[in-house]
């Protein structure tokens, strides 16, 4: 076991955890992207036992963002959220021998490492910090290319080198072995740059019960358990289809909401999630007593669907075969997930490439009441014309959306919105310019002009670009103070099967069950999507047997184009997972370049499985009887 800190224990129990010790590893994550909760690591950490505390600040946006940051301020290329996080809890995880791992180093781990050792030394917490790097690649692009490395696209298999773009962010999704090696060798806190998501929880349990690179099924059962708590309180009831069944009172606004505010539900927010992971790879999914959410069955499916695509979940220690777990509730609050099997991991590493893809503008005109369309039609011809046309722009994207609605009972519900986006490489074009020359059309066009927002300037957007390199062209290191970097030997690798594993059917509805009834998807699935770089995912699940059976036969991909029109055009992907009852469609191309560069009002795809959930389907009376919520 490694020794820690002798400092007397404050309040709560102080982990005892430590490689080779017995039971599970109580691991929690107090965030889920950077700018979630701040007060959310306090909470975990105060709320009761864990062994170890993660964070996850790293969307692929993330990167992008902190890049920017470093540019403006000349440094600030990790997540600064965390420091401020670790002043409240540091000498609190000291006194109870609670590790700490965290992406929160993003482009800068050894800034944020240094950063931290002035904040223990300044607390007196005497924590011991260990960084990893190896995951920035962007000053060996060229000789990555030199030695074969072809940088293709994963989605469009267009070559990095023919779109003549400079990168400014070259990142690799490294492993779990970095940080299992850095509790081995006695740190407190593991600041780590862009490592895959999983691989937080990953690196603690090969620690803890001292697994080899081959334990696949054990490895592929914390992936699991990683990804699911990756994102916070999304396991725990937040961003949860069904939300209303965990309101804690359905009566209304309260005295103390103010005048208007809507009524129906009173929330708590979730409290984050725990994994409590076992020797074979198993875990118990829950959270602290006493706070809100709950974690059931249906919470914890939801995340299993969030950004995945078919059945091998592929990370860079082993690849989780998702159809193989099963998923079962122990008791309030704690579901266990087992029996994952895991394979030897693929021999490519994935890398998130970022370059600067130009400048963009939107201005949203507000159109009420009658005649929309030709509203719509009137102010754009005019704007394009003081423009001197949309055709001296790179790209333009104009959106009308037909919100508004006939004979409406407010202003309000009468409106519908022109969105016109515009892009190019000169900033002044899409600058002032272009927000001024709408603005000043608001008393000479339709009537009832008036715009969202005042004129707005231009702002710089990312190009996302997903590639793969070979596992051995990665160096990942840690760095303890006063020992050199230890080299961490990259995985070997096998090639992925192709195509998905053998699904068993589940019978067909007898008869069809003929009496049908057209009601919301909604009334009896849930859905959780996502954003991963310009495609988007929409899982959907069935919570009952009737219900997955037509889930199954009936949902193609045909039927889902049809509720979701934005497809047309588009390569849909269906994959299914019939131990969760769920089946997942990939929509490739539907953001576009990636989330910095989409000009969807939702960018990331967080609201596509709600107006998938919305459209109404033909359901068999016997389908929507079984799915009414016991109680």
């Amino acid at each position: 076991m490694i020794a820690t800190s002798g400092r007397a224990a404050g309040s709560g129990a102080r982990s005892d955890v430590g490689a080779g010790s017995d039971g599970p590893i109580r691991i929690a994550n107090c965030s889920g992207f950077y700018g979630d909760r701040r007060d959310a690591c306090r909470e975990v950490v105060e709320g009761g036992p864990i062994d170890v505390l993660t964070g996850d600040y790293l969307a692929e946006l993330t990167m992008l963002i902190l890049f920017k940051t470093r540019q403006r301020k000349g440094s600030g290329g990790f997540a600064s959220t965390f420091l401020a996080q670790m002043e409240e809890v540091l000498g609190t995880c000291m006194d109870r021998g609670i590790r700490v791992v965290t992406n929160a180093g993003g482009l800068d781990p050894a800034g944020l490492a240094q950063s931290l050792q002035e904040l223990s030394d300044r607390l007196g917490a005497g924590a011991r910090i260990a960084w990893i790097d190896g995951d920035d690649l962007l000053a060996r692009l060229p000789e990555l290319r030199a030695g074969g490395e072809t940088l293709a696209h994963l989605d469009r298999g267009i070559l990095l080198a023919e779109e003549g773009v400079v990168p400014v962010t070259a990142n690799a999704y490294l492993g779990a072995w970095g940080i299992a090696e850095a509790l081995r060798s006695g740190a407190d806190v593991v600041v780590c740059p862009r490592v895959t998501d999983a691989s937080l929880v990953v690196g603690p349990a090969a620690w803890r019960f001292g697994w080899s690179a081959e334990d696949y099924d054990a490895i592929a059962g914390a992936i699991v358990a990683g990804h699911v708590i990756e994102c916070g309180a999304q396991a725990t009831g937040g961003n949860f289809a069904f939300f209303e069944e965990l309101a804690e009172t359905r009566d209304g606004a309260g005295s103390d909401m103010p005048a208007g505010a809507p009524g129906f539900v009173r929330w708590r927010l979730p409290g984050m999630p725990i994994a409590e992971v076992y020797a074979d790879g198993s875990a118990v999914i829950t959270k602290h007593p006493g706070t809100g959410g709950a974690v059931t069955v249906d919470t914890v499916k939801a995340q299993l669907l969030y950004e995945i695509a078919g059945a091998r979940y592929p990370n860079p220690d082993a690849v989780a075969r998702f159809d193989t777990m099963r998923v079962v509730e122990e008791g309030p609050d704690r579901v266990r997930i087992e029996g994952t099997v895991g394979e030897a991991p693929p021999p490519t590493t994935k890398v998130a490439i970022n370059y600067v893809g130009g400048y963009k503008n939107t201005m949203t005109f507000v159109l009420t009441g009658l005649a929309v369309e030709a509203k719509a039609s009137l102010v754009t011809g005019i704007l394009a014309e003081r423009l001197g046309g949309f055709e001296r722009f790179r790209d333009v994207d104009i959106q009308l959306v037909r919100a508004g609605q006939d004979g409406a009972p407010t202003n309000e519900l009468a409106s519908s919105y022109l969105r016109v986006t515009v892009k190019d490489p000169d900033p002044e074009k899409v600058g002032r310019a272009f927000s001024d020359a709408a603005v000043e059309l608001v008393l000479s066009s339709y009537p009832g002009c008036y715009l969202s927002t005042p004129p707005t300037r231009e702002q710089a957007y990312g190009v996302y670009w997903p590639t793969l390199v070979a596992n051995d062209v990665i160096d990942q290191r840690v760095h303890l103070p006063g020992v050199a970097p230890r080299h961490i030997p990259p995985p070997g690798g096998a090639p992925m099967p192709a195509g998905e594993p053998p699904v068993a059917a589940p019978q067909r509805l007898v008869g069809g069950q003929a009496a049908r009834v057209r009601v919301p998807l909604g009334r009896c699935f849930g859905a959780r999507s996502g954003d991963k770089g310009g495609n988007a995912n929409v899982g959907i699940w069935a919570r009952r047997e009737l219900a997955w059976s037509w889930l199954y036969h009936e949902l193609t991909v045909e039927r889902f184009r049809e509720l979701l029109p934005e497809a047309e055009g588009l390569e849909v992907r269906r994959y299914v997972l019939a131990n969760i009852q769920a089946l997942n469609f990939v929509v490739v191309g539907l953001l576009g370049e990636g989330v910095a560069s989409s000009t969807r009002s939702d960018p990331q795809a967080k609201s596509l499985g709600e107006y998938v959930r919305s459209r109404l389907v033909e359901l068999p009376i016997a389908v929507i009887d079984e799915s009414v919520p016991e109680g």
